[in-house]
């Protein structure tokens, strides 16, 4: 009988696994909102200004508790660049602070006894607290930063790889527009339009996707001009369908690394994606998943494709790159074209190896 309920446990268990949507998470992600609120930050340092900047930039009123001979010079410019209304320096400890009216505490302890009575302070108070390098004493942590607020990334590796975390937010800088920000403002003004004009369903989510493409692809801020592009598509109905649009990408290496950040972006907006058929699987995987992939070689002419996101990548096996955006141009096509980085020779390689600076 055990041996039967051990098997029927073990088939459970499997069950629920193959029917989790995601796998476990070392932490949950959260984003709070500190508009208003009051903040603690306990300490002068370099490491402390840090985190009263990241505060006050969320909208927090913040406290400074720490002895006027303790503020370093980072801490001292935030003081005067922001004010007392909102960073406020508290010329003593942060014992005698007012916890009732907190929500929100970091604190830089030198030692393990401060970080151990500022974390019991704190949660005898039933405030949220950090206290900075010191992971075992912290209910919660800051992740690396990417801003195009209101879109905001955070990363985390659990306080296991800081270093990780920073490189993998250098390459989300890279690959997100600074234009998004201001896209991101728009897709706030025009949602409500959206919700009033079109039904929940295929139009609706049609009109976003191509919001998204337009977001992605484009090299500056929305105009006016955009924004009534897109409030005329919903007054008629429609779901901002446009008119095919493609990229011309010039491949003169198969190293993936080697391609612009122009032209990696416009792999990621992309809807289809033509290639030469020597074009590299690393190249090919910089694409969306949901992308749809054309092989086109010297006897196989793609033609333009309504309402479609086209992305053309030439290798020169088939004809030049500039004699495929010809090509498209003369269909109808909106064209544009990124040229290529060639790989450096391995003689101009070692070349550069053996000099000495």
């Amino acid at each position: 009988m055990r041996v039967i309920e051990n098997t029927r446990f073990r088939r459970q268990n499997k069950a629920a696994e193959s029917a989790a949507r995601i796998a476990p998470l070392s932490v949950l992600p959260l984003f709070i909102s500190l508009k208003g609120k009051r903040a603690l930050i306990a300490g002068g340092s370099a490491a402390a200004a840090w985190k009263a900047e990241l505060l006050v930039m969320s909208g927090a009123l913040v406290e400074v508790h720490a002895p006027e001979g303790d503020l370093c010079e980072e801490m001292r410019a935030l003081l005067a660049v922001h004010g007392p209304e909102r960073l406020l320096h508290r010329n003593s400890s942060w014992q005698s602070a007012e916890w009732t009216s907190i929500a929100f505490a970091v604190a830089d302890a030198e030692s393990e006894e401060e970080a151990e009575a500022f974390a019991h302070a704190a949660r005898a108070a039933g405030v949220p607290f950090n206290i900075i390098d010191k992971p075992a004493y912290c209910q919660f942590q800051f992740g690396s930063i990417v801003s195009r607020s209101p879109v905001v990334v955070s990363i985390s590796t659990d306080g296991a790889a800081p270093i990780l975390a920073q490189a993998i937010r250098r390459r989300i800088e890279a690959m997100l527009p600074q234009s998004l920000s201001a896209w991101a403002d728009l897709a706030q003004r025009l949602r409500m339009a959206v919700v009033e004009r079109l039904a929940p369903g295929e139009g609706r989510r049609q009109f976003w996707e191509r919001f998204v493409d337009r977001a992605f692809a484009a090299e500056r801020a929305p105009s006016l001009r955009d924004e009534r592009s897109f409030l005329q598509a919903l007054s008629s109905g429609a779901s901002g369908v446009e008119p095919a649009h493609a990229t011309v990408i010039e491949v003169k290496s198969h190293d993936a690394e080697l391609l612009p950040l122009k032209a990696v972006r416009a792999l990621q907006a992309a809807e289809v994606i033509l290639h030469d058929e020597d074009v590299s699987t690393g190249i090919l995987q910089l694409a969306r998943r949901e992308a749809k992939r054309v092989a086109v070689n010297g006897t196989r002419h793609p033609v333009a494709m309504t309402g479609k996101r086209l992305v053309w990548l030439k290798s020169g096996a088939f004809g030049s790159a500039h004699g495929a955006a010809m090509r498209l141009r003369r269909a109808g096509m909106a064209v544009n074209f990124i040229p290529g980085i060639a790989a450096v020779p391995e003689d101009d390689q070692r070349i550069v190896a053996n000099v000495r600076f």
